[in-house]
């Protein structure tokens, strides 16, 4: 892709008003929602666009995750930590890059940013969870002993928060439930 096909896609997906050239090979995509930079290399013959997602701060505790998603989930784009912040970033060479490929990228990115944890904890939460069964199982215990188990924890504070209501703590316990009963026989 050469600069001016870059600028007339940004402009395409975007609009003229949210596109700006800041310096020739770069551009800034500014919306309400998210800033997007787009750099090319000195030579024209790499291109990085680069998204803020949050700050590192925020997706500390969930970086494994963040690198199994890199593996899994994220296609051309990949999550990458710079300046205490946690970036989508998608590189490739310009002259094998097609427009499709470009805005695709930025969907992908612009989904990344949208989504921000979810997925990623999401993930966390299933592992744990097989953990707890795994644990449970390695004991002798059943789905039920298990469950109640869970029940007495929220009941004595051990989980949850103190000042949940008893309808809260029980769509708690059904949720648990429901996720113990979908990877009970997985483990």
């Amino acid at each position: 892709m050469t600069p001016a096909e870059i600028a007339n896609t940004l402009t395409k997906i975007f609009g003229a008003t949210d596109v700006n050239a800041v310096a020739p090979g770069s551009w800034q995509v500014e919306t309400t929602d998210f800033r997007l930079l787009v750099i090319l290399s000195d030579d024209e013959s790499w291109l990085r666009v680069l998204l803020p997602i949050m700050p590192i701060q925020e997706a500390q505790p969930f970086l494994e995750q963040l690198l199994e998603a890199n593996f899994d989930d994220t296609h051309a784009c990949r999550y990458a930590l710079h300046q205490n912040v946690l970036w989508g970033v998608f590189q490739h060479f310009t002259a094998s890059l097609t427009t499709q490929d470009f805005e695709d990228a930025i969907a992908k990115l612009v989904s990344l940013h949208e989504v921000g944890l979810n997925n990623v904890f999401n993930s966390l939460i299933e592992s744990r969870i097989q953990m707890i069964v795994k644990a449970a199982k390695q004991q002798g215990q059943t789905l039920e002993a298990t469950m109640q188990n869970l029940d007495r924890f929220y009941a004595e504070g051990l989980m949850g928060d103190t000042e949940q209501t008893p309808e809260a703590r029980q769509q708690t316990l059904v949720a648990w439930r429901r996720q113990l009963e979908r990877l009970w026989n997985q483990e």
